[in-house]
């Protein structure tokens, strides 16, 4: 280093931040409102969320303290700021990778290749007739691992030592079969004692099963009977396996927002408590094989906000029961959300995965799944689980989030949204309570109505574009080509009932049926008799099926509710894309819109490039120019053009002289064309403009969707 910069740098004082006098909130408000122009302070500056939370502009020590973080700390009650004091320094979170390809041997190759990729985890997705007990009937709708026998099972597992993996399996509304077959598989391969060394969860959720499909085969009385017999049986057989979930996924993929999703998770572990305290479980040993579920949204901090409240809000109701500390210790696993996930410009999911992944970390998850950026449109295929694998490998080698433990902890708005978001997810807690419960409120239809309610609001916000999705109602990318696939359900299905015909033809019938036959008084019985005899059946060659229906013993009458319906949020836009798209097919050419931009490109530009960008979220095509000197030739070549609809762009101040003429005379040269105005008309010149003939202004606040859907419907493409 040279000589003089060197004494420079020896010379200079460290720089002191008390040299700059601290500023008031006060001033910083009085400096906003000066940059705001004359805008009201209060209604640009805050924002109201889903949650019916506040955001304010700037957050400071204050809002922190009046919440009362000040002293919480990592692995202490109540878990705000993580259930273990170092973080993920000693126990990263398990990178659990979902698998739900339909055929068991292609379940199985593609879950040897995420662990040796780098998973950690066996997180496998049962179709709907694994987790009811019912005949395969692989409907291209639903995906997911189709299990009904133990060679199914096996294959499955072929190469993967089950004791050695950790598992996150959604076994239905009862665990019991999933276990049964867990305990036959090391029976038939001369490990039966090797129980005891399984881990991680495999969860009957049957709330989350009621509310997800609508109803139940029995009475909620038998279903948690046999939960509690599958808890014993795990502490006395299998003491590190959990086989509760709650899960929130499904309260969130109908367009819940994150109070109501901690809200009804929180409402239906009370559930889970009071079920089997009434059966002599002790809280302990509940509170120790529960694990949670939620999925992860789009907006980062209330995410990340939300998974630490959700944390204080379980350790906190665990307590009132009575629990000690280290008992209300929450384990909760998570996805990428689903309902955020587009169709349209699909590599877009990528980023929201990642940023929805990178919330799941900073929150403080224990495992999580990243979804594939196709999930919506078609099976995964090796490149796209890929993609999603990697992101959660970057998050842990590139991005160094092993390290810090609680990152965002400290933070005045974290910390004040946490809290907040506490208190409103607890308070719909209460109001869920006291409608009876969970399955009460869900009988009611009060959580359908108020989680519909939100999903509404939602579609509200993204049609007028005050909510964006980037590549659909924002930014759409009219040249993209849909990703290709070819799905052969038809042929999934007879593959899968011939395997099992095959299975089935060699079974000693005898010896089946005197093993189905003791299941329903094992169901009444000693927890390991009632696993094992469900392990027995299996061994003797039952399906799933007819084990489920044993244990069922002739049982019906179940509640019945509407069901969370599973939704999209970009899915609207979607069915409005789809509709030009065969509109194009059908008549040779798209919706075209024409751009009736008057005056200089300065004049007209701002406008015309609004109009082009809500044209294009409904796929039309938008016919631009350079902008025209006079309304006759504006007229001659919207005429000229051809187009579905004309579009007047140009600013406030020519409008009452240039639209009535220009709209008299597109309407007179096409009486078919839609004329539309872009920007907001003043309240006196509305009435005029569309006495001259102009249909409908577009604008900020206009409806988008109501907008396109009018032209479609104008020009017989709404089918």
């Amino acid at each position: 280093m040279d000589t003089e910069i060197q004494a420079h740098v020896q010379e200079t004082a460290p720089v002191a931040f008390d040299e700059f006098p601290p500023s008031s909130y006060e001033e910083w408000r009085k400096e906003a409102e000066t940059a705001l122009k004359g805008a009201p302070f209060d209604k640009k500056m805050y924002t109201k969320t889903y949650e019916g939370i506040t955001l304010e502009p700037l957050y400071t020590a204050d809002h922190a303290k009046e919440k009362g973080w000040e002293g919480a700390l990592p692995g202490v009650f109540p878990f705000l700021r993580g259930t273990d004091a170092s973080g993920y320094i000693a126990a990263p979170w398990r990178i659990a990778q979902a698998v739900d390809a339909p055929l068991p041997e292609e379940a199985n190759r593609i879950l040897r290749t995420e662990l040796e990729k780098g998973g950690t985890c066996v997180h496998l997705v049962l179709d709907r007739a694994s987790r009811n007990g019912a005949t395969p009937d692989l409907q291209e709708e639903e995906r997911g691992v189709s299990i009904c026998t133990l060679q199914d099972f096996d294959d499955v597992f072929r190469e993967i030592d089950p004791t050695r993996n950790e598992m996150h399996i959604h076994a239905g509304y009862s665990a019991a079969p999933l276990l049964g077959l867990f305990a036959a598989r090391l029976r038939a391969h001369g490990r039966r004692h090797e129980v005891k060394s399984l881990s991680g969860c495999v969860g009957a959720d049957p709330l989350g099963s009621l509310a997800e499909e609508g109803s139940l085969p029995a009475p909620m009385d038998e279903i948690y009977d046999e939960m509690a017999l599958s808890l014993f049986w795990a502490a006395e057989n299998a003491p590190r396996m959990k086989t509760v979930l709650v899960r929130g996924d499904v309260y969130h993929d109908g367009g819940a927002d994150a109070a109501r999703e901690i809200a009804c998770m929180a409402a239906t572990g009370i559930a889970y408590l009071k079920a089997m305290l009434r059966r002599g479980v002790p809280l302990a040993e509940v509170a120790a094989r529960t694990r949670f579920f939620t999925s992860v949204g789009a907006n980062f901090f209330m995410e990340v906000a939300k998974i630490r409240a959700l944390r204080s809000v379980w350790a906190r109701i665990v307590k009132e029961f009575g629990g000690e500390e280290k008992e209300c210790a929450l384990d909760l696993f998570a996805r990428t959300s689903a309902f955020t996930q587009s169709v349209r410009d699909p590599y877009v999911n990528m980023l929201r995965a990642t940023s929805q992944a990178f919330a799941a970390v900073v929150g403080g998850v224990r495992g999580l799944h990243v979804a594939c950026f196709d999930e919506a449109i078609r099976p995964s295929n090796e490149q796209s689980r890929r993609t999603a694998r990697n992101i959660q490998l970057m998050l842990r080698s590139e991005f160094d989030l092993l390290q810090p433990v609680d990152p965002s902890g400290g933070s005045w708005y974290v910390e004040t949204l946490t809290a907040q978001l506490a208190e409103k997810a607890w308070a719909e807690m209460q109001k869920i309570e006291g409608e009876g419960g969970m399955e009460a409120a869900l009988l009611a239809g009060g959580i359908q109505h108020r989680i519909q309610g939100v999903l509404e609001e939602r579609f509200k916000k993204l049609a007028v574009r005050s909510d964006r999705a980037v590549g659909t109602n924002m930014y759409a990318n009219t040249t993209e080509l849909p990703l290709e696939f070819e799905s052969d359900n038809e042929s999934l299905r007879r593959k899968r009932l011939e395997d099992i015909k095959h299975f089935v033809a060699d079974v000693d019938e005898i010896h089946r049926d005197a093993m189905l036959a003791a299941l329903p008084e094992a169901v009444g019985g000693e927890p390991e008799r009632f696993v094992g005899t469900v392990a027995e059946a299996f061994l003797a060659g039952a399906t799933i099926q007819e084990v489920r229906g044993a244990l069922l013993d002739g049982a019906t009458g179940g509640p019945r509710v509407a069901p969370v319906v599973k939704r999209r949020w970009t899915e609207q836009f979607e069915a409005l894309r789809g509709r030009s798209d065969k509109y194009k097919a059908s008549a040779g050419r798209g919706i075209r819109v024409f751009l009736a931009s008057m005056g200089p490109v300065s004049q007209h530009k701002a406008r015309a490039d609004f109009t082009a960008g809500f044209m294009e979220a409904g796929n039309f095509e938008v016919l631009g120019n350079n902008g025209f000197a006079s309304v006759d030739e504006a007229v001659a070549a919207a005429s000229e053009s051809g187009a579905d609809v004309a579009v007047i762009c140009s600013t406030d101040e020519t409008y009452p002289e240039l639209v009535p003429p220009l709209a008299r005379g597109i309407k007179s040269a096409c009486p078919k064309t839609t004329v539309l105005l872009a920007g907001a008309p003043v309240p006196e010149m509305e009435s005029v403009y569309r006495e001259a003939g102009v249909d409908d202004f577009i604008h900020v606040r206009a409806d988008c969707l109501r907008v396109l859907s009018d032209i479609q419907k104008k020009r017989g493409a709404y089918r």
